[in-house]
């Protein structure tokens, strides 16, 4: 049911889906289960993620994890957004276990995810805080800073 939407590698096959091949196996499974609990909400996640056991969860997270995602800056990193590099960096290859990566994510995937931490209706309490005081343009440019890099998601075996 995953490979539909994010494919069997994990490298995402509609813009609105992020890649999850190579994201780090706690996060995965943080949002998988805050889907299902309803911390947090989308009209698909949510009626797919309703039925998910623990176990399923734990299998799904493993298997997406266990891809390696690697990111290719086709820019100088000077110019990455500062406000994002701490935590996601310069590539976009998150830089800890609860930070997804945001390489080659589509612009419209981040930018609605960054105005959902800006208006409340995603939680989180570094994100909500930092997006808070983003404007339009600020998520502009973020989102295509990180959608321009080149992502290359490895199954290995």
């Amino acid at each position: 049911m995953c490979r539909t939407c994010h494919g069997l590698d994990g490298f995402a096959k509609i813009p609105i889906a992020p890649h999850i091949g190579g994201e780090p196996e706690g996060y995965i499974a943080s949002q998988l289960v805050a889907f299902r609990e309803g911390l947090r909400e989308h009209e698909m996640m949510s009626v797919v993620t309703r039925s998910l056991q623990d176990s399923q969860i734990a299998d799904l997270a493993a298997w997406y994890a266990a891809h390696e995602a690697t990111a290719t800056l086709n820019a100088d990193e000077s110019g990455a957004p500062e406000m994002c590099t701490g935590c996601h960096g310069a590539d976009g290859i998150g830089l800890a276990e609860d930070v997804p990566n945001l390489a080659g994510e589509s612009t419209i995937y981040i930018d609605t995810q960054l105005k959902a931490f800006r208006n409340g209706k995603r939680k989180h309490e570094v994100m909500s805080a930092i997006a808070a005081d983003l404007s339009d343009d600020d998520i502009r440019t973020a989102a295509e800073w990180y959608a321009e890099i080149e992502l290359m998601i490895q199954v290995i075996d």
